[in-house]
């Protein structure tokens, strides 16, 4: 059976990852949570979001919910940093950047390995509830990899309104 389109979206959210991550080296803990004026947004509640995104997107889309998706990312995670959730001030008010870079990595690597395992027949069936951008399994991978760059984006911004130098 083909993987021919699943490996390809899944070198996509590898080169997606390796972009985001590039932004976050060389930050420390505060200026995971440095906000403009505006107060909009900051760098840790992108990061808990996108971790939270792509659990949806290439995890509970595929094969639904696990119990050991409480391990991997709990349920207060997901409120905190999923669709519909607000950035709170402060690092006082957070996840320390160890844990939430703990489950960006976690969701990344239990990606990485159940998409090794899937084939495109597989994943050209719906995924589930609607979606304006896709409406197959295959399609919600596709889209994780686009919805990362999207946020990678705004890190990039963030980087840029603290003062550092552009990477890119």
């Amino acid at each position: 059976m083909s993987r021919d389109r699943v490996q390809s979206a899944v070198d996509q959210i590898q080169f997606a990852r390796r972009f985001t991550s590039s932004f976050l080296v060389d930050l420390s803990p505060d200026e995971w949570f440095w906000q403009p004026a505006e107060g909009v947004t900051h760098i840790a509640w992108q990061v808990g979001h996108l971790a939270t995104s792509q659990y949806g997107l290439c995890l509970l889309r595929q094969r639904g919910p696990l119990e050991a998706d409480e391990n991997l990312i709990p349920a207060e995670f997901r409120a905190n940093f999923g669709k519909g959730s607000e950035p709170v001030s402060g690092p006082q008010n957070n996840l320390a950047t160890a844990a939430i870079e703990a489950v960006f990595d976690g969701v990344y690597e239990q990606v990485q390995a159940e998409l090794a395992q899937q084939t495109d027949q597989q994943l050209d069936v719906p995924a589930g509830k609607p979606h304006p951008l896709f409406d197959t399994k295959l399609g919600a991978i596709e889209w994780a990899s686009g919805h990362e760059l999207v946020h990678a984006g705004q890190i990039a911004l963030l980087r840029r309104l603290m003062g550092k130098k552009p990477l890119r």
